[in-house]
């Protein structure tokens, strides 16, 4: 099965270099301008987190499509540092424990990130087991959706901050249901 895993296209927030996870946040007009140039593959199937930036994301690339959602694949809820950047962070205590961490420490009242991979990986399970007979899908999904994906799946294996992509990127894969094998970038 082909599959491609695209990071939905920038908000206000990605601009500022916010986090952003549970805010459920609109593309911006810089966002929209840069999906219409792009190409992006067909699928058979297109399916979307829930949030506002990834539905607009989907029917921007997908307009012949309805997107099937999952609330299992929306973004990590960034507790404490939601809607803020470094700048704001950067004298947090909390923050710089989970910079030293290596980003693998809970979020401060949010979500553990291993919780966070696994809810993902259920999620992408269900879609895949259920849109077997399909011949292509398409994830219209967040940055660390698509990051917890590819470190379980991808071969050969990487760690989950090798996967980092902009706004409007991604992957095409093949997925023969035990490993993804990247073909191309988006």
């Amino acid at each position: 099965m082909k599959l491609v895993l695209i990071r939905h296209g920038q908000t206000i927030g990605n601009l500022k270099k916010r986090y952003i996870g549970t805010t459920d946040e609109p593309l911006c007009e810089e966002g929209k301008t840069a999906l219409q140039t792009k190409k992006f593959p067909a699928a058979d199937i297109v399916i979307a987190s829930p949030m506002k930036r990834c539905i607009e994301t989907a029917k921007l690339i997908y307009p012949d499509r309805i997107p099937v959602l999952y609330n299992g694949l929306q973004e990590c809820d960034f507790g404490d540092f939601e809607g803020k950047n470094y700048f704001e962070l950067n004298n947090n205590a909390d923050y710089q424990k989970w910079i030293e961490s290596k980003g693998t420490g809970c979020f401060p009242d949010g979500e553990h990130p291993e919780h966070f991979k696994h809810r993902c990986l259920c999620a992408f399970e269900e879609c895949v087991n259920t849109y077997s007979f399909a011949e292509s899908i398409a994830f219209v999904v967040h940055g660390g959706t698509i990051m917890s994906i590819l470190e379980k799946y991808s071969r050969p294996r990487k760690s989950y901050y090798d996967f980092q992509i902009e706004n409007g990127c991604g992957y095409v894969g093949i997925f023969d249901g035990e490993s993804i094998r990247i073909a191309e970038e988006i």
